[in-house]
């Protein structure tokens, strides 16, 4: 007599937590692959494989999702200075931060495709797009003064977080894109121009900076 098949286990229900972070992780996908013009509610239903009845418990509209994805981000972008080591050489502590971001990068590619290269949403999206750019300069600034020991220019903090923070999102788009280029290179890359910024002041002994006087 043929063995009998193992009874099939129940299948478990997500809970309401994890039934947001399916429909996020397949809207993530949908916006990055398509942009908000170009992604449907139905598609985005479908990749999670739930109704958009069901979908419309968890969000009222396109746009909740697009800022709620958004908004993630922005609650990110403090993490990378935070787990920056406090002590230990410039460079290292510089590349350990760099090692962290490019690694979120590679598994929130959604994230600069949708700040960088959609431009759909309307004014209420654009006008978040805008307020994650400025918490990213913030951050930035903060990187600045934490790795100078707080001797830049006040005045120049800004422009120049600015700059990095343009200027690294360009990379990264081209590495999304073309990603043959090994994470290191990119971390080396990326690190000869943060010291190149904060050359103007000389290294002390204890991974810190010290020389010209902010302004």
């Amino acid at each position: 007599m043929a063995d009998e098949a193992p009874p099939r286990q129940p299948r478990r229900r997500l809970t309401r937590e994890g039934r947001r972070e399916v429909i996020l992780r397949a809207a993530a996908d949908l916006f990055g692959e398509h942009g908000f013009a170009g992604t449907r509610l139905e598609d985005i239903a479908a990749r999670a494989g739930i109704t958009k009845q069901l979908l419309y418990r968890h969000f009222s509209d396109k746009t909740a999702l697009y800022l709620a994805l958004l908004e993630r981000h922005r609650a990110d972008l403090p993490t990378f200075t935070a787990a920056m080591p406090q002590a230990g050489p410039l460079d290292e502590r510089l590349r350990a931060v760099l090692v962290m971001w490019l690694d979120y990068v590679a598994t929130h590619t959604h994230a600069w495709k949708m700040l960088f290269r959609d431009s759909g949403g309307g004014p209420q999206v654009q006008a978040f797009r805008a307020e994650v750019h400025a918490r990213a300069r913030e951050v930035l600034v903060d990187a600045l003064r934490t790795l100078s020991g707080d001797r830049l220019p006040r005045r120049e903090l800004e422009p120049l977080a600015e700059m990095l923070g343009m200027g690294q999102a360009g990379l990264v788009l081209w590495w999304i894109d073309d990603p043959r280029i090994p994470r290191d290179v990119l971390v080396d890359a990326i690190a000869r121009v943060w010291r190149g910024v904060l050359s103007t002041v000389e290294a002390d002994g204890h991974g810190r900076l010290s020389g010209a006087g902010a302004a």
